[in-house]
């Protein structure tokens, strides 16, 4: 059901629609979570290391995917607050159209430019084959991440954070079941692992859309809309374009990063692998409440509500600080069992590798939080500038800080280097934010 974020006490307005929200990241990160346990527990440590190897390279096409995904969110948000439901259904159609062109590129690149990618970041020749196999498995699957993203950025524009929801738990719940039997029973290993990933993608993705278009169909509108307009692909340009510059660099950024941390061997490869998927189910969480921010922003941008912002960005941090407690105690007191879940054998390098990991990096959730909040505002009001230097300056500090760092320090090094990064990312968005520098490019309608 669609809903109007501009009315209603702003808080109150924006913890509602950010709940399923937060639901469907949960189960956004069960996708990933259990590729990887369920490698680890049943096909080894080379396994847990083959999917978490591939996954630096996936992030890749995720970035292009999240970019397009916020490109019309944002578009279509501000459409929908003006209640310019023609303009909004060309937003929509010109964004899947483009985006299917986009997808095709990255499909063909993917399977020539795999194997490349891999020796790039030092991939071992004992997790090479896996590491491959799973990558093209995952290739083959990009118009499913790309149309489904889309789909639940659509949603999520018009104030639904349901229905993505009630797909999103469907699908992770039948993917676990279906990497178990993949990879336990058919001994399937890797590959079972990816197929399983695949096919319940490609069918929340099918849902999705068809539900999308039919919404559509039912939304009045004065005017007919356009199939495809190039002057509404350049607004959503606008922000798809910068968005995925910043998701690209951050993808490559985690790329070079692996690369510095195959250097130390399979057993901190696996220990990051295992310690990163519980690092990213807190951040991609951050970043998923960062989005209902952008959407409730957007939103009110059109309506020309810009005082419940202010309202609206109290009760994000709120949020994000009320998750941070419970996170960082389970992470801090049980964070040792919580890794040798992926383990099929508790290794006790790879267990050390994580534990080292989030000692360092979880006491630091509140900063990280504060900054994703925050550039929800930036990135919602299309302050694209602003937002693409904060979050440069966080990955480059990251990046050349790891090499710096590990130099000196070994592995340790590399973990400390996130926590400085984000601490000056954080600041540079506040500053962008509290200048008040995001206003002046509020009209791109």
């Amino acid at each position: 059901m669609n809903k109007d974020l501009t009315v209603g006490r702003a808080e109150i307005v924006l913890w509602k629609f950010s709940i399923p929200l937060f639901g469907s990241i949960i189960f956004q990160q069960l996708y990933n979570i259990a590729d990887s346990l369920i490698a680890g527990k049943f096909a080894g440590e080379n396994a847990l290391a083959a999917v978490g190897n591939s996954y630096e390279i996936t992030l890749i096409y995720l970035a292009f995917a999240f970019g397009c995904n916020i490109g019309c969110s944002v578009i279509v948000s501000q459409l929908f607050g003006a209640k310019k439901y023609a303009d909004m259904k060309t937003a929509v159609w010109t964004t899947f159209l483009a985006s299917g062109v986009l997808c095709l590129v990255l499909t063909v690149l993917g399977f020539l430019l795999g194997p490349a990618l891999l020796h790039l970041i030092n991939t071992p020749d004992n997790v090479f084959a896996d590491s491959l196999l799973y990558l093209n498995i995952y290739t083959a699957g990009l118009i499913f991440l790309f149309f489904y993203n889309i789909a639940t950025g659509i949603f999520s524009a018009m104030g639904d954070s349901r229905t993505p929801f009630v797909f999103l738990a469907a699908s992770s719940v039948a993917n676990i079941i279906m990497d178990y039997v993949f990879v336990k029973n058919f001994q399937m290993g890797v590959a079972g692992v990816a197929w399983a990933t695949f096919i319940c993608q490609g069918i929340s993705c099918v849902l999705a859309v068809l539900t999308i278009f039919k919404r559509l169909s039912g939304t009045h509108s004065e005017k007919n809309h356009q199939r495809f307009s190039w002057q509404m692909l350049g607004n959503i340009a606008r922000v798809a374009v910068p968005s995925i510059l910043q998701q690209s660099f951050v993808s490559v950024g985690n790329i070079i990063l692996q690369s510095v941390i195959n250097q130390y061997g399979s057993g901190v490869m696996a220990g990051y692998s295992a310690v990163i998927k519980l690092n990213n189910l807190v951040i991609t969480s951050f970043t998923t409440l960062g989005n209902a921010m952008s959407n409730f922003t957007a939103q009110n941008i059109g309506a020309n509500k810009l005082s419940r912002i202010k309202q609206g960005y109290r009760g994000g941090l709120f949020m994000v600080y009320l998750l941070c407690i419970p996170v960082i105690a389970l992470y801090l007191m049980e964070g040792r069992t919580l890794l040798s879940l992926f383990m099929k054998e508790e290794s006790t390098v790879a267990l050390e590798t994580g534990m080292q990991f989030i000692t360092i990096v979880a006491p630091f959730y509140f900063v990280v939080g504060t900054k994703l909040i925050t550039d929800g505002i930036l990135r919602g009001a299309s302050a694209m500038k602003q937002f693409m230097v904060a979050t440069f300056m966080d990955l480059i500090l990251r990046v050349c800080l790891a090499f710096l760092l590990s130099g000196q320090m070994g592995s340790i090094g590399i973990w400390r280097s996130w926590t400085i990064g984000w601490t000056i990312g954080t600041l540079l968005s506040l500053y962008f934010y509290w200048s008040g520098s995001w206003k002046k490019v509020l009209k791109i309608l």
